[in-house]
């Protein structure tokens, strides 16, 4: 019959055993929603632009109703809306290309090699 330490220290290991099995599986499967990275930067920039147009738009419109400046705010509004959405997508997205730059790895098969035209 085993003492009651050998029985707590067996327990013991085969809770680590499976907590060390729980962790390895779970880092192999990461959390994902079915869609790449490239489909979540895409959604990115997109509210990037979408909230900078009508964030713009807002602004204008309190400054109309405020200073009863007519169309003239929201129109400013949407133009400087409109800029700046623009400006901060384009620099999003040049961030994102740099990075996929980074990380291409020229030697993959198929990636830029034109072996077809040497045969």
């Amino acid at each position: 019959m085993p003492t009651p330490d050998e029985t707590s220290r067996g327990a013991l290991e085969r809770l680590d055993h499976r907590l060390d099995a729980f962790e390895a599986a779970r880092e192999v499967k990461p959390f994902s929603l079915g869609m790449g990275d490239e489909a979540s930067e895409g959604y990115r920039l997109l509210g990037q632009m979408l909230g900078g147009v009508l964030g713009g738009i807002g602004l204008g419109w309190l400054v109309d109703h405020f200073a009863h400046t007519g169309p003239w705010g929201v129109v400013g509004g949407l133009l400087i809306g409109a800029g700046l959405s623009i400006y901060a997508t384009v620099r999003t997205a040049s961030r994102i290309s740099a990075r996929a730059a980074a990380n291409w790895a020229p030697g993959v098969p198929g990636a830029g090699d034109d072996d077809e035209d040497d045969a």
